[in-house]
């Protein structure tokens, strides 16, 4: 009978040694999600190999001529993917078709009937063809491959890392002149020309591996935000400033008014929403802050808004009073020529103005007509706008999409004074695209590397609640 009585005393030990076990189990796996659940969320996939391949093609000064065309490393990329990437995308292989996305379509088909009406079909087809490859192959490389919080981040990173690499080179060449990088890669192979640049608060601007200081400011400038808002999400405030920091130094080196003031502008904006962070209101009230400095240019000043802001945010007054003429008389040459534009004719201008239109916001309207000219300011600006009114509940997403925003914001402004050629024109096209995916993100449940539960696993409260109750009570 005893043996019986300490076998069950034994056996309820045991119970509830158990139960005490499985709670402190679970609780401890509770704790363990929690963790994990308010660390940022990992990248685990890496970025798709052809985007690595494209955008470290943008930043190999190389190219050479076949057959009359010239070819670089990322011409040679879209030429091999704009079919393949064209294919999948109408497939719904990329996501939801978009409004922008047919709009960049059509600027791309105008601009080709404009070289056509203007230089005969031939002509239109070759340097149409090459638009297109150039727009809609970057454009399309990011719509189908960047579809992830993760892609977009590690996009970013990529375009980080250049710029570190980049940066020490940078900073000798702003000291001594040398550009050490460019003069190596003419030794080996043809490619951007080498030029000595006039210095600027006793600093050479910076060309680099690129085919001119302004456009070298453009391309590093736009990854500030991204560099705060992306790369620096779920770090500390030291963390986020040093990484744009970085971003900073290298596009300052550049000495050129368009990029800084991008640059300035992105700051102004993160600041803002990071001080008015609680604050709903807060683009509303930005808007009207912007509005009202407008209304006080147009009614304080003999000037136009867009003349001010050229005089009063350029290093040079010469430089300043150029692209206030670029802007008459370029206005003039579309007035002129509005379903066609000028192509290769030039431009209507005086005789001694020179034939470079440093305004990108205004170059296709010269040179393609209105039609082409209203299809990319509307594909950049439906995206925008699209992008900043959706209702997203991830904190990590909001943060991603106020890098991309920035960036954006940054090409808008800089559009203004100088054109975007080559290198920084493929780059900006790929970065409207490349955040195309946040339209279609489901929120929170879209992103991966969230820990899901494991088959069978109860929500926390019910596991918590079952594993109390397993527990005996306290004698």
């Amino acid at each position: 009978m005893q043996a019986t009585v300490s076998s069950v005393s034994t056996s309820r030990t045991s119970a509830r040694r158990s139960g005490s076990t499985r709670a402190i189990a679970s609780q401890a796996a509770d704790d363990s999600v929690a963790r994990v659940q308010m660390r940022p969320l990992p990248t685990k996939a890496g970025l798709p190999f052809l985007v690595t391949v494209f955008v470290v093609s943008l930043f190999v000064p190389m190219s050479f001529g076949i057959g009359g065309l010239m070819l670089s490393p990322f011409r040679i990329v879209m030429l091999a993917t704009v079919v393949p990437c064209f294919c999948k995308w109408v497939s719904g292989g990329a996501g939801q078709l978009r409004v922008a996305d047919f709009t960049l379509f059509f600027y791309c088909l105008w601009c080709s009937i404009a070289l056509s009406v203007v230089h005969g079909v031939a002509q239109g087809m070759q340097s149409g063809g090459i638009l297109f490859i150039e727009t809609m192959g970057a454009y399309l490389i990011a719509r189908c491959y960047i579809r992830s919080a993760e892609d977009f981040y590690n996009v970013i990173l990529l375009f980080y890392r250049i710029m570190l690499l980049l940066l020490p080179f940078a900073l000798f060449e702003a000291t001594t002149g040398i550009n050490i990088l460019l003069k190596l890669a003419g030794s080996v192979f043809p490619g951007a020309p080498v030029e000595t640049y006039d210095t600027r608060w006793g600093l050479r601007r910076v060309q680099s591996i690129i085919d001119h200081p302004i456009l070298f400011g453009v391309i590093t400038s736009c990854m500030f935000g991204p560099a705060f808002f992306v790369l620096g999400y779920g770090k500390s405030v030291f963390e986020k400033l040093v990484r744009a920091g970085v971003v900073f130094v290298i596009a300052f080196l550049s000495m050129s008014s368009g990029p800084i003031s991008g640059l300035f502008a992105q700051l102004a904006v993160t600041a803002w929403d990071r001080i008015l962070a609680g604050m709903k209101a807060r683009w509303t009230l930005f808007a009207a802050g912007i509005a009202a400095v407008y209304a006080a240019v147009a009614l304080g000043s003999n000037q136009t808004f867009f003349q001010f802001f050229i005089t009063h945010f350029s290093f040079s007054s010469d430089n300043a009073y150029y692209r206030v003429l670029i802007w008459e008389f370029g206005t003039g040459s579309v007035a002129k020529h509005p379903w066609f534009g000028t192509t290769m004719t030039g431009w209507d201008r005086p005789d001694w103005m020179p034939p470079s239109i440093d305004m990108f916001w205004l170059f296709h309207a010269i040179l393609y007509g209105i039609p082409a000219a209203a299809a990319m300011f509307a594909t950049f600006a439906i995206l925008f706008m699209t992008i900043a009114w959706r209702r997203i509940s991830d904190e990590r997403l909001i943060s991603y999409r106020m890098g991309y925003l920035t960036s954006l914001t940054s090409f808008f402004l800089v559009g203004w004074t100088v054109h975007f050629w080559n290198t920084t024109y493929v780059m900006f096209i790929f970065i409207v695209g490349a955040g195309v995916w946040l339209l279609d993100a489901q929120g929170e449940g879209n992103c991966e590397a969230e820990p899901r539960p494991t088959r069978g696993a109860l929500p926390r409260r019910e596991r918590s609640g079952r594993a109390r109750e397993a527990q005996p009570a306290k004698a």
